[in-house]
């Protein structure tokens, strides 16, 4: 064992009143023996992102300065991608991987912006984007890897922080997990939200970005909605 094992992170205090309480301690009956493998796997550098980073979308977006709610499915599995953020990458080194370029892409398209941008999206998360996936981490190699065994608890939990501090949101939801995810969060709370608007289409992964992900312009008809609130749009 190292000198120093992993401990488990500390959510920023505007979000923990909201979270489970295994997920602020690592300390439940129900939950111990998958808070172990998590550790487990972080010590062995297998865990993406490392539990060092999993409350990163947190860190950037503070609840009462929600606007947009981007919801994914899980993190990137490869190494050094994922570092809390859905969607970004914090290497500038690495290559973008398929579902960011496809992001890209279709931002390209529907704002008339180049290709190329930074990879780390924290300048969105900045602007009120709280940026999620409906499951905080995976193994290394293995996407969907901790799919089903708590995350969602959590994530559907900072949903609902989400929604109840704030009147409105627009809601892109990328792939099923995540519309699966917002569902569940809204039944949970009675299922009224009228003035929020969805924006859902199919995930941007190689694999299903052609089922409609293409043409979902998300980018300019949220900044459209947040304009029709009088808010600022999104410097995408």
């Amino acid at each position: 064992m190292p000198l120093n094992p992993p401990r488990w992170p500390q959510p920023p205090d505007p979000w923990r009143a909201c979270l489970p309480e295994w997920s602020l301690s690592g300390d439940h009956p129900e939950h111990g023996p998958w808070v172990e493998e998590l550790v487990e796997l972080d010590r062995r550098g297998q865990l993406c992102p490392p539990l060092n980073q999993v409350w990163h979308a947190l860190e950037r977006t503070a609840p009462e300065e929600v606007r947009v709610v981007l919801l994914g499915q899980d993190p990137y599995h490869g190494m050094r991608q994922a570092h809390g953020l859905a969607f970004s990458v914090a290497d500038p080194l690495l290559p973008w991987p398929p579902s960011l370029r496809n992001v890209f892409k279709e931002r390209a398209s529907d704002l008339g912006l180049p290709l190329e941008r930074t990879a780390n999206l924290q300048d969105w998360a900045g602007q009120g984007v709280l940026m999620l996936n409906a499951v905080l981490t995976t193994q290394m190699g293995k996407a969907g890897a901790h799919s089903g065994k708590g995350w969602e608890e959590v994530v559907a939990a900072v949903l609902h922080e989400a929604m109840a501090l704030n009147e409105r949101l627009v809601w892109i939801l990328w792939g099923r997990p995540a519309q699966a995810l917002h569902q569940r969060a809204l039944d949970e709370v009675g299922g009224v939200r009228s003035q929020d608007v969805c924006l859902a289409s199919p995930h941007p992964s190689p694999l299903s970005a052609h089922r409609g992900f293409w043409g979902s312009r998300p980018f300019s008809r949220t900044n459209e909605v947040l304009q029709s609130w009088g808010q600022p749009p999104l410097e995408w």
